[in-house]
């Protein structure tokens, strides 16, 4: 009987170490065709296609002899104006982990690039099992008139707790086998 109880422990402690893992997505910007001019990406509608959570990671792939990457504040989103960013990327390959929830504001800093389409506004989610923010990331905060219509990412927490599910069946399955044998 000692026994029985020692592996369901071990198998609760499973479930729940499990459970507490953080399942944060990596977003390509861009899909495909990355972070560019070329090709006539719409950014805007790639951002409304996704659904992002504190944790996620944005990556901006791109050629850096042509692009960069610059985060910057709302009124400088709009205007275009990369002559004070908030964040400088240059690598070509930049990664960005989102650590704080509302909108993250994102151009390209070479002339002309931004005002051709190469901006993008990321607006975060809380992911429900988030730590708290850091001011990190912060942006200021932008109003937003509407909520755009449920992307086809919408079901991606879904996924996140599928998984968490299985592993729970898999632990409850275990102890039934083992339960079972010692009975």
């Amino acid at each position: 009987m000692v026994l029985v109880v020692r592996v369901f422990l071990a198998v609760v402690l499973m479930v729940m170490a499990a459970l507490k893992v953080s399942h944060a997505a990596v977003h390509k910007v861009g899909d495909s065709a990355g972070w560019t001019t070329i090709g006539g990406v719409d950014y805007k509608k790639w951002a409304a296609s996704k659904t992002f959570h504190v944790g996620d990671v944005i990556k901006f792939e791109y050629n850096s002899q042509f692009h960069n990457v610059m985060r910057v504040t709302h009124p400088m989103y709009q205007s275009c104006n990369a002559t004070v960013p908030l964040d400088s990327y240059a690598t070509g390959n930049d990664t960005i982990t989102i650590t704080t929830k509302g909108h993250h504001f994102f151009i390209c800093g070479i002339p002309g690039h931004c005002q051709a389409g190469q901006k993008v506004d990321i607006n975060v989610l809380r992911h429900p099992s988030a730590a708290a923010p850091t001011p990190a990331l912060a942006s200021p905060a932008v109003p937003v008139a509407h909520a755009p219509a449920p992307g086809p990412n919408m079901a991606a927490p879904l996924k996140s707790v599928k998984g968490q599910f299985v592993v729970l069946g898999l632990a409850i399955a275990t102890l039934a086998v083992l339960v079972s044998g010692l009975a």
